[in-house]
C-alpha cells in the first residue's frame, strides 16, 4: 500500500508542476519524422539539434526544409510571444490548430478551411501518436501528413500500458524495460524519471516502448 501511495504522490506532482520538454518524434528511430508539401519537398520534424515536441496541449520546437528553411512551431521557442503570439495548438484530443512560422514562406495554418466545403482538413494526432491530415500555407500549398505513406511523422506517447509495464517490473524489482535511470534495479528513481513524463508525451527514444 505505501508504494502505491508513493507511486500516486509522484504522478500527481508530474500532473501539477508539468515536465521538461524535448523533441520526441519518430520514437523507434525508423524515420517517422516527415511531413510533404508538392510545392516545397519534405519536411523533418526531428532535425537535429532540435526538432518538434508534442504535449497534451501545443507543439513547440522547430521543423526543417531542404528547400524552405527553418518553420518555428511556436514563439515560445525564441521567447518572442510578447511580440508576436502565435503557435500549434493540441486540443488534448490530437486535433491540431494555430499556426507555425517559416521567415521565407510565411504562416502555415494547421486547421485549415476550405470555403464551401465541410471536409475537415486539418492535422489530427492520433492516440498512437501518428500525424494525419493537411496543413496550409499561403505561399506554399498544401502540405501532407498520412500514417500509411513515407510522410508519417509520428510522436512518442505515454500511456495507461506504459505505466502498467512499470508498476509490474518494479513492484516484482525487476531491471528491463523499466530500469529508467539505468542503474542495477528498479525502483523509486525509475517512477521519478516515469512520473516526469507522466500524462504527456514522452521524450525521444523512451524506453518503455
Amino acid at each position: 500500500m505505501r508504494r502505491i501511495r508513493s507511486v500516486a504522490v509522484l504522478l500527481c506532482a508530474a500532473v501539477l508542476y508539468g515536465a521538461a520538454r524535448s523533441e520526441n518524434i519518430d520514437p523507434k528511430g525508423v524515420g517517422a519524422r516527415y511531413a510533404w508539401g508538392e510545392n516545397v519537398g519534405w519536411l523533418n520534424f526531428k532535425p537535429a539539434p532540435s526538432g518538434a515536441h508534442v504535449s497534451g496541449d501545443k507543439v513547440t520546437g522547430f521543423v526543417w526544409g531542404e528547400n524552405i528553411g527553418w518553420i518555428s512551431l511556436s514563439c515560445e521557442n525564441t521567447a518572442s510571444c510578447d511580440r508576436v503570439a502565435f503557435g500549434v495548438l493540441n486540443d488534448g484530443q490530437g486535433n491540431l490548430s494555430g499556426f507555425a512560422w517559416g521567415e521565407n514562406v510565411g504562416w502555415i495554418n494547421f486547421n485549415p478551411r476550405v470555403p464551401g466545403d465541410a471536409t475537415r482538413y486539418g492535422v489530427r494526432i492520433d492516440g498512437q501518436g501518428r500525424f494525419d491530415g493537411w496543413a496550409w500555407g499561403e505561399n506554399i500549398g498544401w502540405i501532407r501528413f498520412d500514417a500509411a505513406q513515407a510522410y508519417n511523422a509520428q510522436a512518442c506517447v505515454v500511456t495507461v500500458e506504459d505505466l502498467a509495464n512499470l508498476a509490474a517490473e518494479w513492484l516484482s524489482l525487476g531491471t528491463s524495460p523499466a530500469n529508467l535511470n539505468l542503474d542495477r534495479s528498479v525502483d523509486m528513481a525509475d517512477f521519478s524519471v516515469f512520473a516526469g513524463y507522466w500524462l504527456d508525451y514522452c521524450p525521444d527514444g523512451w524506453r518503455l516502448k
